[in-house]
């Protein structure tokens, strides 16, 4: 019997209940190495909400806000965005938000009626820190201009404009952070901004409704000309460059010089740790030279961009994709915020459509021969090709530059973040 009870007494202890969690009822239940504790010292705070929408413009995403639904105080605004972001993040992965850890990913928009004569809404971009807390008003971007109509159609900001009945409608959008003036055409389908459509953008996965983007009068975006310094051609930091405000303010300068490849893709210039540095020390001297910053201070984390340039080559895009050189006018690698872009910016391409148009320029340099396509500058990028016009006027001023772009809604709701 003695035998027998210690059986059944080794049997019990290896089942009691620390075995079977899902068993317990109380923390006494469970062994101390597995008990949690609270703070008394932290304040339990109950989460906030804002209306927003996520959207991809181009090859960026953004979460999307209306004005009217942030809070007024610019402190608070700010926690809230980058809260909503994931920044900042010293791992670079913003896993605590909706940024991706790279700057095309990591934005916010901010759209309202205008009450601007030559426009329908206003739009303010707001670039958001990876690393540090950065939340940077300073330049526009191009790639989510694209959203800006859609959103603006589908969220009804536009009493002017037939949402029921028409299957297209252009949006006006004045762009607060440059002044510039967008018009935006897209197609419509009951009532909405069609998202469905057979046009296909490089570095973009499928094909979507065509976003026509006209951007009006794009000269001295942040500098208040066309040519910063009033030269086509600089010296900087011992190399030729142009410095060309359109859409937003470039640094272009010859892969040639810097020893680069002008095929080269980004996750081959991550690698290389001292280019970047002499690009952002390139960046900086530039930036003092357009008169953006005084010498000594940081410029803004995404304006003025470098744009590496070279005439046609033979490249592969991230896809796979390969483009010989007789399919492409230039070939042109951008780089900001320390990275290079696996897609050129939007104001990057409008830039360099117009720095081709002026005389003189790095850009104007590496065209070679006869445009692929009449009217257009094709342009190659990490993720293929993006054809761009630019018509300027007889005093040589930028009238017009553009682009198409596609957008789409992926997400409508509430962020929450903490007060």
């Amino acid at each position: 019997m003695a035998a027998l009870r210690t059986t059944r007494y080794r049997l019990s202890q290896s089942m009691r209940r620390p075995c079977l969690p899902f068993l317990a009822l109380g923390p006494y239940d469970i062994p101390r190495c597995q008990q949690r504790t609270f703070s008394a010292t932290l304040p339990q705070l109950k989460q906030r909400s804002t209306p927003a929408s996520y959207w991809r413009g181009g090859t960026s995403r953004a979460v999307l806000f209306q004005k009217k639904d942030l809070p007024t105080d610019d402190a608070i605004r700010r926690k809230l965005f980058l809260q909503v972001i994931g920044s900042p993040d010293p791992n670079g992965r913003q896993l605590d938000g909706l940024g991706a850890g790279i700057s095309s990913l990591s934005k916010i928009c901010i759209v309202s009626p205008s009450d601007h004569p030559n426009a329908d809404v206003d739009y303010t971009f707001v670039g958001i820190g990876i690393e540090n807390d950065e939340v940077d008003l300073a330049g526009n971007c191009g790639n989510m201009s694209a959203a800006i109509g859609p959103f603006a159609f589908n969220q009804r900001l536009l009493p002017s404009v037939k949402c029921e009945t028409d299957t297209s409608a252009t949006v006006r959008i004045l762009n607060t952070n440059t002044g510039a003036i967008i018009h935006s055409t897209f197609p419509t389908t009951d009532g909405e901004a069609s998202s469905t459509g057979d046009y296909a953008l490089d570095g973009v996965a499928g094909t979507a409704a065509q976003v026509n983007l006209d951007f009006l009068r794009p000269a001295g975006s942040k500098t208040g000309r066309l040519l910063p310094t009033g030269n086509v051609m600089d010296k900087l930091a011992g190399f030729e460059v142009s410095f060309i405000d359109a859409a937003g303010p470039m640094i272009f300068i010859r892969a040639s010089d810097l020893a680069i490849d002008p095929a080269i893709l980004p996750n081959d210039f991550n690698k290389q740790a001292e280019k970047l540095k002499q690009l952002e020390k390139i960046r900086h001297q530039g930036a003092v030279a357009m008169g953006m910053c005084k010498p000594g201070d940081v410029p803004p984390r995404v304006t003025p961009k470098v744009a590496i340039v070279s005439p046609s080559v033979t490249q592969v895009s991230l896809s796979g994709k390969k483009m010989e050189a007789e399919m492409l006018d230039l070939v042109v690698r951008f780089i900001s915020d320390t990275q290079p872009h696996r897609a050129i910016p939007l104001t990057g391409a409008l830039c360099t459509a117009v720095a081709a148009k002026v005389e003189g320029s790095v850009v104007q340099q590496c065209l070679e021969r006869e445009p692929v396509t009449e009217g257009m500058v094709t342009i190659g990028h990490p993720s293929g090709k993006i054809e761009v016009n630019a018509q300027m006027d007889g005093k040589g001023d930028v009238e017009c530059a553009t682009v198409f772009r596609t957008a789409r809604r992926i997400m409508e709701g509430e962020v929450f973040w903490n007060d």
